[in-house]
């Protein structure tokens, strides 16, 4: 009977210590810790079960099947959409076919982008006004929207769309600058307006911190040129103009110069990007023999080259060097490096197969269209034969 208060006493303590580890808290470790593990093995507490997903809309699937639409890629983009009880494809086909839209295009804008079955009619004739507001034809939109659907589909609220449009056209945008932002840069008109005018007042300030004048000319410009600042925080920009400012070593009115100008368009790139990007140009160029002052001419003719990845970028600049081209050649006309290592690396090949001197006649001809290459190709060689 002696055992009996001993086993009372570990009773209690289970009844302690499950009670303690079923509210997830630690308990008194009083025992070796393989024990308290054993006695706090806890089942679940909730064990409700979860409630079974939606079935999809079977009449949803057969009408889509009719139309062409591909279910596999539906499912893989947007797959709520099949569950939804109400949508609207046979409006939507009705509307677009009514624009210019042909079944196997019509199909296709569904297949990509399936919320757009969600769309009323109504919604669908607010927004192609708006939209006609910016292009010239019914035949425009049509082609725009078959090219990128999300631009057209992308946001639900064309009040949001139609006050967006408002204040970018007051900033002094015209319609071929609304035109590219809608098609390249959607995501814009999807902003809150205050979201927007965060980042020109962002910019305004940028401008008047650097001793600029017309602040909103400067933020007209620098979006004109960088159609995607307008979805990138106003953190992001300002590190890299930051940065780009200590790299390059300009002053105030250097770097005003420079954001209205082609520096703007690498405003957009994610800060730590750069900075890899930069680093790796500049010690790959200085492995070469170039000098700060190389580094810098490069980057302000051509900032467009820390979009290129390092590794990338890297690989160029060695085919160009080991195919006879000077790293001042390329400072001096650096759009050679716009093509990829197998268009560079062709020409290179064909140059050298006919003995062509760059020291002697400049890179010019690698910045030559394909057409254009290949003639001077032709006329060379049949001056070589001759």
């Amino acid at each position: 009977m002696a055992s009996i208060p001993g086993f009372r006493a570990l009773f209690h303590l289970h009844r302690s210590l499950t009670f303690q580890c079923s509210f997830q808290r630690v308990p008194v470790q009083l025992m070796s810790p393989g024990f308290v593990r054993r006695l706090c093995t806890v089942t679940p507490t909730n064990t409700e079960p979860k409630p079974a997903a939606t079935p999809e809309n079977e009449s949803l699937l057969e009408n889509l099947n009719l139309m062409g639409v591909d279910v596999k890629m539906v499912r893989q983009r947007q797959p709520g959409v099949l569950r939804k009880t109400f949508t609207n494809e046979n409006g939507l086909a009705q509307f677009l076919q009514s624009k210019g839209a042909n079944h196997s295009m019509i199909a296709s804008v569904i297949s990509r982008y399936p919320r757009a079955i969600t769309r009323s009619v109504e919604h669908l004739d607010q927004r192609w006004n708006l939209w006609r507001n910016i292009f010239q034809s019914d035949e425009e939109i049509v082609t725009i929207l078959n090219r990128s659907p999300e631009s057209f589909f992308r946001s639900s609220d064309n009040e949001k769309l139609e006050r967006n449009i408002a204040f970018l056209t007051s900033l002094g945008l015209n319609s071929k600058d609304l035109h590219r932002l809608l098609t390249t840069a959607p995501r814009t008109f999807s902003n809150s307006l205050e979201l927007n005018k965060q980042m020109v007042e962002f910019l305004e300030n940028i401008c008047v911190e650097l001793g600029g004048r017309s602040p909103e000319q400067f933020a007209k410009d620098v979006i004109s040129r960088n159609l995607y600042i307008l979805i990138r925080s106003t953190k992001r920009v300002k590190a890299n103009i930051n940065s780009l400012k200590a790299f390059l070593k300009l002053s105030n009115s250097e770097l005003l110069g420079l954001l209205q100008g082609p520096v703007a368009d690498i405003l957009d790139l994610s800060n730590e990007y750069l900075k890899k990007n930069f680093n790796s140009l500049q010690q790959k160029m200085i492995l070469f023999g170039c000098r700060r002052s190389d580094i810098k001419k490069l980057i302000i003719s051509y900032p467009v080259v820390l979009y290129t990845g390092s590794d990338t970028l890297s690989s160029k600049l060695d085919c160009l060097v080991n195919g006879g081209i000077t790293m001042k050649q390329i400072v001096d006309k650096p759009k050679v490096l716009d093509y990829s290592i197998q268009n560079i690396t062709t020409r290179l090949e064909k140059l050298e197969s006919i003995g062509y001197d760059f020291q002697k006649n400049g890179i010019g001809i690698l910045n030559y269209s394909q057409k254009r290459f290949d003639a001077k190709m032709e006329k060379l060689s049949a001056s070589l034969e001759w």
